[in-house]
């Protein structure tokens, strides 16, 4: 697999349209931070990891009636075109109504708290 973020996404993303409780997804230090954001953000539930010799990132999904929470994701560095912002570039999502996460060098961060901290880095998805 080429770009293991890109196959997280789609994972919650088809498990969301597919109105699952939750998605399995093989464990990364990344994959894990990009979990815990769309936790504090309200996107999903939950997630635990399970396992110990080959973890498992659990994200229990949340949904509003019959429709999920998380209406889109979108990948937007990718391993063939590398986005890189300044901490005054990072962009807004759907103007402010959705979240941008970026890995800067104070670790993965939501969008806006990473413009707070004046940490700049790679854009890696956008989730609405």
């Amino acid at each position: 697999m080429t770009d293991p973020i890109a196959d997280m996404l789609t994972r919650v993303r088809n498990a969301s349209m597919a109105l699952l409780p939750e998605v399995a997804i093989p464990h990364s230090n990344v994959k894990e931070s990009i979990a815990h954001i769309l936790k504090d953000e309200g996107y999903v539930k939950d997630y635990k990891v399970v396992g110990s010799s080959k973890k498992e990132i659990q994200v229990s999904l949340k949904y509003s009636g019959r429709q999920g929470v998380i209406a889109g994701l979108k990948r937007i560095s990718r391993p063939g075109i590398r986005t890189y912002v300044k901490h005054n570039e990072i962009p807004r999502v759907l103007g402010g109504m959705g979240i941008s996460i970026v890995s800067t060098s104070k670790g993965v961060l939501e969008g806006q708290k990473a413009k707070r901290l004046k940490a700049g880095g790679e854009v890696l998805c956008y989730v609405w």
